[in-house]
Protein backbone atom coordinates (compact mmCIF):
# COMPACT_ATOMS: atom_id res chain seq x y z
CA UNK A 1 0.00 0.00 0.00
CA UNK A 2 3.03 2.70 1.14
CA UNK A 3 4.30 1.82 -2.88
CA UNK A 4 1.26 2.01 -4.19
CA UNK A 5 0.73 5.49 -2.54
CA UNK A 6 4.29 6.76 -2.85
CA UNK A 7 3.76 6.29 -6.51
CA UNK A 8 0.93 8.10 -7.20
CA UNK A 9 2.05 11.13 -5.20
CA UNK A 10 6.02 11.02 -7.45
CA UNK A 11 4.18 10.25 -10.36
CA UNK A 12 1.83 13.66 -9.95
CA UNK A 13 -1.40 11.57 -9.97
CA UNK A 14 0.59 9.51 -12.87
CA UNK A 15 1.11 12.68 -14.88
CA UNK A 16 4.34 11.29 -15.23
CA UNK A 17 3.38 8.75 -17.32
CA UNK A 18 3.09 11.06 -20.30
CA UNK A 19 4.28 9.43 -23.33
CA UNK A 20 6.25 13.18 -23.96
CA UNK A 21 7.30 16.09 -21.67
CA UNK A 22 6.49 14.50 -18.63
CA UNK A 23 8.48 17.03 -16.48
CA UNK A 24 6.29 19.58 -18.20
CA UNK A 25 2.77 17.42 -18.29
CA UNK A 26 3.66 16.74 -14.24
CA UNK A 27 4.07 20.68 -13.41
CA UNK A 28 0.06 20.90 -14.40
CA UNK A 29 -0.56 19.43 -10.81
CA UNK A 30 1.09 22.34 -9.32
CA UNK A 31 -0.79 24.67 -11.31
CA UNK A 32 -3.44 23.14 -10.35
CA UNK A 33 -2.93 23.25 -6.37
CA UNK A 34 -0.91 27.10 -6.53
CA UNK A 35 -4.54 28.26 -5.87
CA UNK A 36 -5.18 26.81 -2.96
CA UNK A 37 -1.57 27.06 -1.67
CA UNK A 38 -2.68 31.23 -2.64
CA UNK A 39 -5.49 31.37 -0.74
CA UNK A 40 -3.56 29.76 2.24
CA UNK A 41 -0.86 32.32 2.23
CA UNK A 42 -3.60 34.79 2.24
CA UNK A 43 -4.78 33.62 5.61
CA UNK A 44 -1.66 33.01 7.32
CA UNK A 45 2.56 32.86 5.56
CA UNK A 46 2.87 30.42 8.47
CA UNK A 47 0.21 28.39 7.29
CA UNK A 48 1.39 28.48 3.71
CA UNK A 49 5.44 27.50 4.94
CA UNK A 50 4.40 24.91 6.87
CA UNK A 51 2.24 23.35 3.84
CA UNK A 52 5.40 23.99 1.66
CA UNK A 53 7.52 21.88 3.90
CA UNK A 54 5.27 19.50 4.44
CA UNK A 55 4.81 18.97 0.19
CA UNK A 56 8.24 19.22 -0.18
CA UNK A 57 9.07 16.56 2.55
CA UNK A 58 6.50 14.41 1.32
CA UNK A 59 7.90 14.92 -2.28
CA UNK A 60 11.69 13.20 -1.14
CA UNK A 61 9.49 10.66 0.87
CA UNK A 62 7.17 9.61 -2.45
CA UNK A 63 10.75 10.05 -4.69
CA UNK A 64 12.97 8.08 -2.48
CA UNK A 65 10.47 5.10 -2.49
CA UNK A 66 10.07 4.95 -6.49
CA UNK A 67 13.72 5.62 -6.91
CA UNK A 68 14.27 2.57 -4.95
CA UNK A 69 11.13 0.91 -6.87
CA UNK A 70 12.93 1.49 -10.26
CA UNK A 71 16.18 1.11 -9.06
CA UNK A 72 16.94 4.05 -11.06
CA UNK A 73 18.08 7.63 -9.47
CA UNK A 74 16.06 10.04 -11.36
CA UNK A 75 13.47 8.21 -13.50
CA UNK A 76 11.40 10.20 -15.49
CA UNK A 77 7.84 9.17 -13.76
CA UNK A 78 8.85 10.91 -10.97
CA UNK A 79 7.52 14.44 -11.47
CA UNK A 80 6.27 15.11 -7.63
CA UNK A 81 9.83 17.25 -7.55
CA UNK A 82 8.53 19.83 -10.72
CA UNK A 83 5.34 19.98 -8.30
CA UNK A 84 6.70 21.16 -5.08
CA UNK A 85 9.49 23.74 -7.46
CA UNK A 86 6.63 25.14 -9.09
CA UNK A 87 4.75 25.57 -6.18
CA UNK A 88 8.20 27.30 -4.20
CA UNK A 89 8.07 29.23 -7.69
CA UNK A 90 5.02 30.75 -6.83
CA UNK A 91 5.66 31.20 -3.11
CA UNK A 92 4.62 33.96 -0.80
CA UNK A 93 3.57 36.32 -3.62
CA UNK A 94 1.33 38.83 -2.56
CA UNK A 95 -1.33 37.52 -4.94
CA UNK A 96 -1.31 35.19 -8.14
CA UNK A 97 -2.84 35.84 -11.67
CA UNK A 98 -2.78 34.14 -13.96
CA UNK A 99 0.06 36.13 -15.49
CA UNK A 100 1.78 35.35 -12.52
CA UNK A 101 1.42 32.10 -13.08
CA UNK A 102 2.29 31.40 -16.32
CA UNK A 103 5.42 33.37 -15.75
CA UNK A 104 6.59 30.84 -13.03
CA UNK A 105 5.75 28.18 -15.20
CA UNK A 106 7.57 29.13 -18.00
CA UNK A 107 10.72 30.42 -15.90
CA UNK A 108 10.61 26.85 -13.70
CA UNK A 109 10.60 24.65 -16.87
CA UNK A 110 13.47 26.82 -18.52
CA UNK A 111 15.59 26.60 -15.53
CA UNK A 112 14.80 22.89 -14.64
CA UNK A 113 15.91 21.80 -17.94
CA UNK A 114 19.17 23.98 -18.34
CA UNK A 115 20.10 23.57 -14.70
CA UNK A 116 21.92 26.26 -14.00
CA UNK A 117 24.89 25.68 -11.50
CA UNK A 118 24.41 24.02 -8.67
CA UNK A 119 21.65 22.35 -10.14
CA UNK A 120 23.22 19.24 -11.82
CA UNK A 121 25.12 19.06 -8.76
CA UNK A 122 21.92 18.62 -6.50
CA UNK A 123 20.83 16.11 -8.45
CA UNK A 124 23.53 13.93 -6.91
CA UNK A 125 22.22 14.42 -3.52
CA UNK A 126 21.14 10.53 -2.19
CA UNK A 127 17.62 9.45 -2.99
CA UNK A 128 14.54 11.26 -3.71
CA UNK A 129 16.69 14.13 -1.65
CA UNK A 130 18.34 14.71 -5.32
CA UNK A 131 15.28 14.00 -7.24
CA UNK A 132 13.52 16.88 -5.47
CA UNK A 133 16.42 19.28 -4.93
CA UNK A 134 17.28 20.56 -8.37
CA UNK A 135 14.06 21.64 -8.65
CA UNK A 136 13.75 22.98 -5.75
CA UNK A 137 16.95 25.06 -6.85
CA UNK A 138 15.18 25.84 -10.18
CA UNK A 139 12.25 27.01 -8.17
CA UNK A 140 14.43 29.54 -6.03
CA UNK A 141 15.59 30.71 -9.41
CA UNK A 142 11.85 31.26 -11.10
CA UNK A 143 10.53 32.90 -7.97
CA UNK A 144 13.51 35.62 -8.57
CA UNK A 145 12.33 35.89 -11.96
CA UNK A 146 8.61 36.30 -11.04
CA UNK A 147 9.13 39.03 -8.20
CA UNK A 148 11.77 40.52 -10.59
CA UNK A 149 8.62 40.72 -12.68
CA UNK A 150 5.97 42.07 -10.23
CA UNK A 151 8.95 44.51 -8.97
CA UNK A 152 8.78 45.50 -12.39
CA UNK A 153 5.36 46.29 -12.81
CA UNK A 154 5.15 43.32 -15.50
CA UNK A 155 2.56 41.29 -13.16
Amino acid sequence: MKGKLARFVATGAYTGYAPVIPGTFGTLPGVALAPLFARLCAHSTALYALALLIAILIAIWAADIVVDQEANSDPQIIVVDEIVGYLLALGFLPHITFGSMLAAFLAFRVFDVIKPFPGRRLEHLPGGLGVVADDLWAGILARIVVCGLFLAGVL
